[in-house]
């Protein structure tokens, strides 16, 4: 007996080890599935990394038109800017009457075009002025397992079960001027939605428990808003104050970082908390609308109207990092609404007016910069191959992310695009500026 039970003892230890490993592979295999689902819903503007890319978009078309690839068409209601967001096979979207009284949470079959839910959430007596060129809908939700979180800016942000449509939190109470309209879209961190306002009259951003939708912190922005003068008389000059960026969080040296640009300033903050951890400031530019990418050790950002530049930050500075930090900057065809995407070793970009640029992101080097028609607000995406260029007359330019400018395909709708594109399995779900398209190879 004495020999036989270390035998046993050895053949219960491999049987533990082999079933370790086995248990480790078939969670290292739901881990790798639980990732696949995760990188095939887009949750957030942007997408699933809110970068652009799309995780496996090779099998999505390069071409369609109103009678080409066209899986479903949906006219939308109310006039709005927002991108649409999926999980599963639900698309969620944000939408307003024109002249901003009633607010109003969508949801649509991803597989059939169908309207599943349509809900008012918010009356506005009295709406803040939107400018024409924007929309009282134009901050995308973003949803996750569950819920999802849509708003409007200051008149309010809703958080919805995503099963069963009951709104389980609202807030109407953030002050803000949002001067010609909301813009930014929220996003999620852990247990924190965070917020951005930045308007004419107050410039923060906030981040809420998602379960609850109570504030966990709030941070002013730092940079001094000194009020202009002319003939001698001070003036408010809200452009100069307001902006339209979407935040992003990254990691960087071991430190987690919320990189959100503002009116003439790009700041990192410690999302958790709201300590601001550092900002380059560029005092010429106002009214970010694009959201920042983190590649190379570096964060690349359009500055914004007026004098925009691209630039390129090191973000492992401290404090006011202005002199000390800027890697490089071009001012050449900088887009002001259009995001840039980082592939590899490019920056591929389109300015507003449909001059697109690849641009060497290590140095600042352009490496091509060619017209492609039209007007642009939408931001591009890729596939990794391809980057894709919506136009606000509803042309999609599909253009080789090369080194070597190739215009690949060029498709076009009815309507004009504002909101950017999102992704569903192999399919393009597109919204223009009245309907909702799916789009896939037949």
């Amino acid at each position: 007996m004495s020999d036989f039970v270390p035998i046993l003892h050895m053949k219960f230890l491999k049987l533990k080890t082999e079933n370790f490993l086995a248990k480790r592979l078939v969670l290292a295999a739901l881990f790798v599935a639980a990732t696949t689902v995760a990188l095939a819903d887009w949750p957030q503007f942007r997408g699933p990394l809110g970068s652009g890319h799309i995780p496996g978009g090779q099998a999505l078309p390069s071409e369609w038109s109103e009678t080409k690839n066209i899986d479903w068409k949906v006219a939308l209601p109310g006039r709005a800017w927002s991108s649409p967001v999926i999980l599963g096979d639900k698309i969620w979207l944000t939408t307003a009457d024109e002249k901003g009284n009633k607010l109003t949470g969508l949801c649509v079959d991803a597989n059939n075009g169908k309207i599943i839910f349509e809900k008012q959430l918010f009356h506005i007596a009295d709406p803040q002025f939107a400018h024409k060129f924007n929309s009282y809908g134009s901050p995308t939700p973003v949803v996750e397992a569950g819920r999802v979180y849509l708003t409007w800016g200051s008149p309010g942000t809703a958080c919805l079960d995503t099963k069963t449509n009951k709104v389980l939190w609202t807030r109407d109470d953030f002050v803000c001027d949002h001067f010609r309209g909301a813009g930014s879209s929220p996003i999620l961190y852990k247990n924190l939605l965070i917020l951005t306002f930045d308007g004419a009259d107050h410039q923060f951003v906030a981040a809420l428990d998602k379960r609850t939708g109570k504030t966990v912190w709030r941070t002013k922005r730092s940079v001094d808003f000194q009020d202009l003068k002319t003939n001698g008389e001070p003036f408010r000059d809200g452009d100069l104050r307001k902006g339209y960026s979407t935040p992003l969080v990254i990691q960087h040296g071991g430190v987690t970082q919320l990189i959100s640009i503002g009116a003439m300033a790009c700041y990192a903050y410690d999302p958790l908390t709201g300590r601001e951890l550092w900002r380059v400031t560029e005092r010429a530019q106002h009214s970010a609308s694009t959201r920042p990418v983190y590649g190379h050790g570096m964060v690349f950002y359009p500055t914004g109207f007026a004098k925009g530049q691209l630039l390129a930050v090191d973000p492992g500075g401290s404090g006011d990092s202005t002199e000390t930090n800027i890697k490089w900057r071009t001012k050449r065809s900088v887009s002001n609404k259009p995001s840039v995407l980082l592939i590899g070793e490019h920056i591929f970009m389109i300015d507003d007016g449909g001059i697109a640029s690849c641009i060497e992101a290590k140095s600042g080097e352009i490496t091509w910069s060619e017209r492609v028609d039209g007007n642009y607000s939408a931001s591009p995406v890729t596939d990794g191959k391809r980057v894709f260029f919506f136009s606000e007359e509803g042309k999609t330019t599909a253009v080789a992310a090369r080194r070597k400018f190739e215009i690949l395909a060029e498709s076009q709708l009815d309507g004009g695009f504002m909101a950017s594109p999102a992704v569903h399995g192999a399919a393009w779900i597109l919204r223009t500026k009245t309907h909702l398209y799916r789009i896939e190879k037949r």
